[in-house]
């Protein structure tokens, strides 16, 4: 069902002036999320017209932009199906990794590489922590998300972690499983990932790999930049690790919250007006119910602040590391299976193609066909005289 409010409709109709405002100072990226934005399930993508066999009901069925960053377009039915088939009947953590401010900024004009050592120093340090005999002593399964935003939309990266409680024994003979509601200490992961990652930081400075502009251009200047990172090299790093959760049950309901999100939802949109943009957010400063706040921004503000999020073309925003990496993972799986004595996880065929697979007439309860598949920009004609609604679909 359609938002009062979407994103969409704020880009359709203030979208054009912003775009002519910051000209030569937006990304090809940013044109691109825009532009699907805008697009996303109109004529301009094209689409189909269906029609009821029994009482002529019709309706239009536009076809959706399947852009990462659209707020329409996060369906996350068939990877959540992939990541239930690679659950372990164990307890699951969640733990998150986040950068200090001072080294988001300089995240914030290096994505690729930064958000890429973000990922590698944050799960490096639980795998190392893990496999340490004084703490787990174990290979652990780490599925990792990147989210740049907070709640307000500002630029705060930082990565989440769904870590299963145990890992497989360093001579894989045997499942250690953690303590109930305790995975690793947060405190010496802080520290191993600031280690970890400034070593690899002023590596990557060193190599000429990082890039500064505007009022963060004096960093090019290797003393500058040492002199930047000096307060964060004594600040403690935050990592948190939440409770366990309570079941698989809980881990998927939370995977369809997190993996798929962008930076804000069309149902946190309250208004769209001359004076601004106002939706929810959460203040996590608050205790309680008075974490939701509300919050009004100006339409070039808010346009701004949604695109700060738009990751570079090809980046990867979800990973995973030791028992779940790559090739390996459905083996390291049936061997942790075994070693807790659990059956293994059951392959789900394709289910057979129904009898009648066309969806319901809203109206009378029969059977809608498809009567017109018209293109990109076209309007479709339908048949004259019948009665329609408006459904949006995927392609």
């Amino acid at each position: 069902m359609r938002a009062d409010l979407e994103v969409a409709d704020i880009f359709r109709a203030a979208g054009p002036a912003y775009r002519a405002a910051h000209a030569g100072h937006l990304s090809q990226q940013h044109l691109k999320v825009m532009s699907a934005i805008e697009n996303c399930r109109t004529a301009a993508l094209g689409g189909h017209v269906e029609a009821c066999e029994d009482c002529g009901q019709w309706r239009i069925a536009y076809n959706s932009c399947r852009n990462r960053h659209c707020p329409k377009c996060q369906g996350a039915a068939a990877w959540l199906a992939e990541r239930e088939a690679d659950l372990l009947p164990v307890g699951y953590f969640h733990v998150v990794f986040t950068l200090p401010v001072e080294v988001a900024d300089i995240a914030f004009q290096n994505k690729a590489v930064v958000y890429d050592l973000l990922f590698r120093a944050a799960s490096e340090t639980m795998m190392t922590i893990a496999a340490d005999p004084q703490h787990l002593g174990a290979r652990i399964g780490i599925t990792a998300v990147l989210h740049t935003w907070g709640s307000a939309m500002t630029h705060h990266p930082h990565a989440h972690m769904i870590v299963p409680g145990g890992g497989i024994a360093l001579d894989g003979k045997r499942w250690v499983s953690s303590r109930p509601a305790f995975l690793l200490p947060v405190r010496v992961l802080g520290k191993l990932f600031r280690r970890l990652f400034l070593t690899r930081l002023i590596a990557l400075h060193d190599a000429g790999r990082l890039a500064f502009f505007g009022s963060m251009a004096h960093l090019a200047e290797r003393r500058a930049f040492l002199r930047h990172l000096a307060p964060v090299r004594k600040k403690r790093w935050v990592v948190y690790a939440k409770p366990p959760f309570a079941g698989p049950e809980a881990v998927l309901a939370y995977l369809s919250r997190y993996t798929h999100r962008v930076a804000i939802s069309n149902r946190r949109l309250i208004a769209f007006e001359e004076a601004g943009v106002t939706f929810r957010y959460k203040d996590y400063r608050r205790d309680g119910a008075d974490r939701q706040q509300v919050m009004t921004l100006a339409i070039d503000e808010f346009i701004r602040r949604f695109l700060l999020h738009v990751l570079p073309r090809g980046f990867h925003r979800i990973r995973h590391y030791g028992l779940l990496a790559g090739g390996t993972r459905k083996d390291c799986l049936a061997l942790a299976r075994q070693l807790l004595a659990a059956a293994p996880a059951v392959t789900n065929d394709p289910p057979a193609e129904p009898d009648d697979f066309r969806p319901p007439c809203p109206c009378c309860g029969g059977r809608m066909i498809v009567i017109e598949v018209f293109e990109r920009c076209r309007q479709p004609r339908g048949p004259p005289g019948a009665r329609t609604t408006n459904r949006e679909t995927a392609p």
